[in-house]
């Protein structure tokens, strides 16, 4: 499936905000070749030959491959920040809201899950500037589920007693999603964030909410 099609439970189409069409192309046609052969592995060439272009026409949208990187990125962890603030500020406890954030965290990592390898596991090949950045939204991710957790402990819906490590271990889990997830799996993008859902509510001591049970 092309990272164009992917989709996370009936989400909106990805890219919508990258105009014009020209650029959104190049754009789906990095992501799929930094997936598949690694950022430094992938030239210029490469990219506009998926995207059906001339290696010229990709500096008329982006200065250099960097810059693609860096967008992707931006654009992604926006939106995996996004999605885990509508949980933190949605209703009810603390246990519902960190199943929700998780749930619809895995969701996207799976959904989306060649724009999310390169998202997560690209960082290092931008420049420091770039850099500093993306790491600044991920000091907000991170922030985001750290909040709620502490909410948990605050109010003895949770039981964990080092919350900066419990943030790290369910940020990792639901971002190694991404890593391993087959379409043509056992599972759906849906069922495995209902899954890990279950497993990190086990792991802070919550009772599952009752939906759930």
């Amino acid at each position: 499936m092309s990272t164009a099609a992917e989709t996370a439970g009936g989400d909106i189409e990805p890219w919508e905000e990258v105009t014009p069409d020209a650029a959104r192309r190049l754009l789906v046609a990095a992501v799929e070749a930094f997936a598949e052969r690694g950022y430094h592995a992938t030239t210029t060439r490469d990219i506009a030959g998926r995207a059906g272009m001339s290696p010229a026409a990709l500096y008329i949208h982006y200065k250099t491959k960097e810059e693609l990187l860096h967008r992707i990125s931006r654009i992604g962890h926006d939106r995996a920040l996004g999605i885990l603030r509508t949980a933190s500020q949605g209703g009810g406890g603390a246990t519902e809201r960190l199943a929700d954030a998780v749930s619809s965290f895995v969701r996207w990592h799976a959904g989306r899950r060649t724009t999310a390898r390169v998202v997560q596991y690209e960082l290092d090949a931008l420049g420091p500037e770039a850099r500093d950045e993306i790491l600044a939204l991920r000091r907000r991710v991170d922030a985001e589920v750290r909040g709620i957790i502490e909410d948990g402990v605050a109010s003895g819906e949770f039981d964990v007693p080092d919350v900066h490590g419990t943030t790290l271990a369910v940020l990792s889990l639901c971002i190694d999603v991404a890593r391993w997830f087959n379409v043509n799996g056992p599972r759906t993008p849906d069922e495995v964030g209902a899954l890990y859902a279950d497993l990190v509510l086990r792991m802070v001591g919550a009772e599952p909410p009752l939906a759930q049970r």
